[in-house]
């Protein structure tokens, strides 16, 4: 019995009889008449026939004979006896027979079948049904009641209010039954006249017709399966089953169109990819030709917001426009790959773009794309950094100018007036000591002229575009600095000619003047480094500013020190003056440094350093946010960047290691490809962080190696490769089923490339290809014809001749040479089955027997074939042929 339940699964649940149903007295009369109607149809044919189905096949005889007639072979000779023991004999030879059938019989004995049991003779006849007339129907890898239910399916799919689902429900009102006789036989049942809401008219027109034209006996009663909620499935299936083996005939002619619909579908769908991939083409390369133009405009802008709406526009593009240009680059390919191989497949010539639209040339102008968004994006940050370095240039231009005009303001005035003319000789020598002492605050002022000259020429050579303005300023400084170096030699000269008129000066003016004016111009210079703007990058530049100012307020106490003695020495002249009574003018002959000056710059001092404090605070804290964003960017980066890597190696490893079958191969790798893209808000996540480091003016990053171009390319490789990975796979299933190759074939194809492939390149060498075909048995030796065969496989596998063979065409030569394609032979053969005896097709056959857009697609192919002395509107087979797959392909 193992053997038999190993052929015969597809019936299992048929063959477990289901005596519960037969309560039902319904069902049981429709298969008590459906049944017996259906033996007498055979055993007419012998001559005799049943009335009782329980009670004629008791004794055996007629049950053997039922079984000769349907099987078509001889059983053991019967017994003739009338005596129990005989009649149960003859049963056992009856079921030993369909037994030896493959078909399992269960709870069925010979001694219920000759004691008249009715249930048990039922269900004998059943299995005798679904193995004789039933498990032999195949339609579209379908068999038995599946295929059946498919057949009767496709067979009444044109028609109106007819959906056949099931062999009970679905035939209640008839139309399915007229169905079937129309579409096979059109001219017996004039199918618009009939109603859904008049099934006994309907089944009774389609059983008298059956019976008087198909030759079909009527087994059903139309009032026992309208009156009956569930009509008997088995009854149903047994009368459908008879009117498949009488339109079995029809079922080649139909399998022949098939054919010819297969081909012209082929051809359709051909022709609209090609025209799909050139307009394709041809957008993606006008996109890229109107895009490399914007990225390699250089012009450079004058201000930081110019410049940051050009960031902000190249982010726009690099976010919203390139993307769905990759999406499309990526698709042209798969596209390009799965019409050549369609085209390899349909024996056709292989697709030839337009000039310049092939996939190099447009991978060509993709590398030229990125060359120039590359190189802008470096521009715009280049740019970036000079607006910004310019900038603070300007800025600090501007301060020190501004410090030193101030500081310049009455100094020529000064310097030539003649005071000393009508001074006394004290008063010569305090000119004289102030003199020295302005020569000496003169020289300490040299340094930021020469600063302020450095700093606008930086901004020449860095291209400032108010340059002009700058030159000029510090043109006029340098023109005041040398008119103030020559009044002073001058003033100095006539103090000193007036120096041997004057005896005696007051040193503790001279001592404040020589302590204030240093002690001033320290002031000064503080004030100017605490209100100097400063610019930074990193955290330990700012930590090194933040060291210098707590270095400097460490010296405070020192010069307050040194404050309060200058003060000491103003308080010792007002002390000295008061007491000996000395006429002299209220200010300090050599300085005009007063008191009140010393003591408002020392507050200033004091009020600059808690703001220089906080200014130094807050660039503290940004630096330290800037630092947290390259700590946030490196740590995703350091994880997506090897993460990349490593699915870049695994898909490698999957194109060359797959196992199972192609679905399954394809299964698994849309499977990969989901939680690749699955990791896409990943990416996003780091565009936005990078995002924020480009707003924050972050140039560099030492927590990562990897940049978001470095990521971005790397993401999109990615998604290229895995989507030809399966397109490759793809490809394959397509060989596979149109060249009728085994998954066993499959599989020992792709273990002999994978030995060979010892690189895991996914391509073989020459010798490596040979090597491959050697191991499946191909007889290519070192000898000339050996070589020259090896030569013509290598033009079919590589007609680029790039020295590489790849495992999609080794499968499409190998299935070339092993796989049942559809030949000439074929086509002859579609060709005889609708032509009939004629040996011409004429169009009126192709729109009667084809889907009306096939046929009159097949019918413009065939018009420029008809010659003046065709049959008017046919066609011969040489034309038939040649206008289904042209001159060169049979």
């Amino acid at each position: 019995m193992d053997h038999y339940d190993s052929q015969n699964n597809y019936m299992q649940q048929e063959d477990d009889w289901d005596r519960d149903l037969l309560l039902d007295p319904a069902w049981e009369k429709q298969q008590r008449k459906t049944f017996t109607a259906w033996c007498n149809s055979h055993l007419r044919k012998a001559g005799t026939q049943i009335e009782n189905i329980d009670e004629d096949f008791r004794d055996g005889l007629k049950l053997m004979l039922l079984l000769e007639v349907i099987s078509g072979e001889r059983l053991a000779k019967p017994e003739r006896g009338k005596m129990r023991v005989h009649k149960i004999s003859n049963v056992n030879k009856a079921l030993d027979f369909i037994a030896s059938k493959g078909v399992k019989l269960v709870s069925i004995g010979a001694e219920e079948i000759v004691d008249g049991n009715a249930k048990m003779t039922l269900g004998m006849i059943w299995t005798i049904i679904l193995r004789f007339a039933i498990q032999d129907i195949s339609v579209e890898e379908t068999s038995a009641k599946e295929g059946l239910l498919l057949w009767c399916q496709r067979k009444t799919a044109p028609y109106k209010n007819v959906n056949i689902q099931n062999f009970h429900i679905s035939w209640k009102d008839g139309l399915g039954f007229c169905a079937l006789i129309h579409r096979h036989r059109p001219e017996l049942i004039d199918y618009g006249k009939l109603r859904k809401d008049d099934p006994l008219t309907n089944l009774n027109t389609a059983f008298d017709v059956a019976e008087r034209y198909l030759d079909i006996p009527k087994m059903l009663d139309a009032e026992d399966i309208v009156g009956t909620a569930r009509p008997d499935e088995k009854a149903i299936m047994t009368y459908v089953s008879s009117f498949y083996h009488a339109f079995s005939g029809a079922q080649k002619a139909e399998t022949a169109a098939n054919r010819i619909c297969k081909v012209l579908a082929v051809n359709q769908e051909n022709e609209q990819l090609m025209e799909d991939y050139e307009k394709l083409a041809s957008d993606l390369l006008e996109w890229i030709r109107r895009t490399i133009p914007w990225l390699e405009n250089r012009a450079p802008e004058n201000t930081m917001q110019a410049m940051q709406q050009k960031l902000e526009d190249f982010r726009d593009y690099r976010r919203l426009h390139k993307p769905p240009k990759v999406q499309e680059k990526c698709q042209l390919e798969i596209n390009f790959n799965t019409l050549q191989t369609k085209l390899r497949l349909s024996n056709r010539p292989a697709f030839m773009p337009s000039e310049g639209k092939m996939v190099s040339d447009i991978n060509n102008a993709w590398g030229g794309l990125e060359q120039a968004e590359k190189g802008y994006e470096e521009w715009m940050l280049n740019e970036i950094r000079r607006l910004e370095r310019l900038d603070h240039l300007a800025e600090k231009f501007r301060q020190k100018a501004s410090i030193h005009e101030a500081w310049t303001d009455g100094k020529e005035a000064m310097l030539q007036k003649k005071d000393y003319e009508t001074a006394s000789l004290s008063d010569i020598k305090a000119l004289l000591k102030k003199h020295e002492a302005f020569e000496s605050d003169l020289a300490a002022h040299q340094d930021r002229v020469e600063q302020i000259a450095a700093i606008a020429q930086e901004l020449n050579e860095l291209d400032y575009y108010d340059s002009q303005t700058v030159n000029a300023r510090c043109q006029r400084i340098c023109d005041q600095w040398d008119n103030l170096g020559a009044l002073t030699q001058q003033r100095r000269e006539a103090l000193e000619r007036t120096e041997k008129l004057l005896e005696t000066i007051d040193q503790l003016y001279l001592e404040y003047a020589k302590r204030a004016a240093p002690f001033n111009n320290w002031m000064e210079g503080a004030m100017e480094d605490l209100q100097d703007t400063f610019i930074v990058h990193t955290i330990e530049e700012i930590q090194g500013l933040t060291t210098a100012h707590e270095q400097f307020k460490a010296t405070l106490p020192e010069a307050d020190k040194e404050r309060q003695a200058i003060l000491g020495i103003q308080n010792e002249i007002s002390k000295i003056m008061q007491t000996y009574h000395v006429n002299m003018s209220g200010s300090n002959p050599y300085t005009s440094i007063t008191p009140q000056e010393i003591n408002n710059k020392w507050d200033h001092v004091r009020q600059l350093v808690p703001r220089r404090d906080q200014a130094l605070t807050e660039e503290h804290a940004r630096q330290q946010q800037n630092e947290r964003l390259r700590k946030q960017f490196a740590a995703q980066a350091n994880v997506i960047g090897p993460w990349i890597q490593t699915k870049m190696q695994e898909i490698g490893r999957i194109a060359i290691e797959m196992h199972g079958t192609l679905e399954d191969q394809l299964n698994n790798l849309r499977q990969y490809e989901k939680s690749i893209v699955n990791y896409k808000p990943k990416i996003d996540q780091l565009e936005s962080d990078h995002q924020q480091i480009q707003e924050a003016l972050i140039f560099d990053n030492k927590h990562t190696n990897y940049t978001m171009e470095h990521i971005r390319v790397g993401w999109e490789q990615l998604l290229t490769t895995i989507a030809r990975t399966i397109n490759e796979v793809e490809n394959q299933v397509l060989t596979r089923d149109a060249k009728g190759i085994s998954q066993e074939q499959m599989n020992e194809f792709r273990n002999s490339f994978s030995h060979f492939d010892r690189d895991h390149s996914g391509r073989l060498g020459p010798e490596e290809f040979k090597a491959c075909l050697i191991s499946l048995g191909y007889d290519i030796g070192n000898d000339p014809q050996g070589e020259a065969e090896f030569a013509r496989i290598m033009s079919i596998v590589d007609p680029n001749r790039l020295g590489l063979v790849t495992f999609q065409a080794f499968i499409d030569f190998m299935s070339r040479e092993t796989a049942d394609t559809d030949t000439a032979d074929q086509v002859m053969a579609s060709f005889k089955i609708l032509a009939g005896d004629k040996n011409y097709i004429t169009a009126d056959e192709l729109r009667r027997e084809l889907p009306p857009d096939q046929a009159e697609y097949c019918i413009a192919r065939m018009a420029p074939y008809l010659g003046p002395d065709a049959v008017p509107g046919a066609l011969d087979y040489m034309s038939f042929s040649t206008a289904l797959y042209g001159e060169s392909d049979l």
